[in-house]
């Protein structure tokens, strides 16, 4: 895994809903070497520990990485107040991402925050992508647009029935056509996502959510149980075996 520790500036800074940002950095070498579903360390003056943030998206050819995340404690909070033209010091590329195969018609299921790790896998997709992401109501939706730029044909669930899809975004994948399936978000949509790929027998990978200290499996912080290739039960780390798994290998 090649990874480095950069100074990036804050090209742009959005706010998407009351809690959920839009950051976009220069970073070209790290931006060359990235691929969807890795994620970042980012490092906040006065705080020893850094955040992980998913990247959401690669412009290899303006060199820029785009992170949308959402306020979860006082780190991410303070990385909110972040402006336009301030730097960042990022440790990136890490992880392994989602392997994508551009011909196969590929289901992308996205939950909440687990939405942004996805949009990286429809823009190499396009049209090949089926994006079923959901949200708690109408209010919480973000990059809807982003995904239907990329041709991605998307569809949208919530909770509430506030927007889109009343139900689960699993019921509402049921009805489509795929080849092969990648999601991210909570466990119970996991769980459930699994379900509907071994009813198809199609590949699944999954990428897991968990909280990471140093994002380079040192600090055995993220430790998740996983299978082997013989069904037996042992300790992977998330952030130097995943964040995406296959998801036969995932213990949920």
């Amino acid at each position: 895994m090649k990874y480095d520790s950069k100074r990036c500036k804050l090209l742009k800074a959005d706010k998407l809903t009351t809690d959920v940002y839009d950051f976009t950095l220069d970073c070209p070498e790290l931006a060359a070497k990235a691929v969807p579903g890795q994620f970042a360390q980012i490092r906040l003056p006065g705080h020893t520990l850094r955040r992980p943030i998913s990247i959401c998206g690669i412009d290899r050819e303006r060199g820029t990485l785009r992170f949308v995340f959402q306020i979860r404690g006082q780190g991410t909070a303070e990385l909110a107040e972040f402006q336009q033209g301030q730097e960042l010091e990022i440790l990136a590329p890490l992880g392994n991402g989602f392997p994508i195969d551009p011909d196969k018609r590929t289901l992308l299921v996205g939950g909440g925050i687990g939405v942004p790790p996805l949009l990286g896998c429809a823009s190499v997709l396009g049209e090949n992508a089926v994006a079923v992401l959901g949200f708690r109501s109408k209010s919480a939706v973000i990059l809807e647009q982003d995904f239907e730029k990329t041709g991605a044909k998307t569809l949208i669930a919530t909770d509430d029935g506030s927007y889109g899809f009343h139900g689960l975004v699993t019921a509402f994948a049921e009805k489509e056509e795929f080849e092969a399936v990648f999601a991210c978000g909570p466990a119970p949509m996991l769980k459930a996502v699994r379900v509907l790929a071994e009813q198809r027998n199609v590949p699944c990978f999954l990428s897991l959510e968990e909280r990471m200290a140093c994002g380079i499996g040192a600090c055995l912080g993220c430790a998740t149980p996983l299978l082997d290739e013989n069904g037996n039960q042992y300790f992977g780390h998330v952030c130097k075996d995943g964040p995406v798994f296959d998801s036969r290998r995932v213990v949920l």
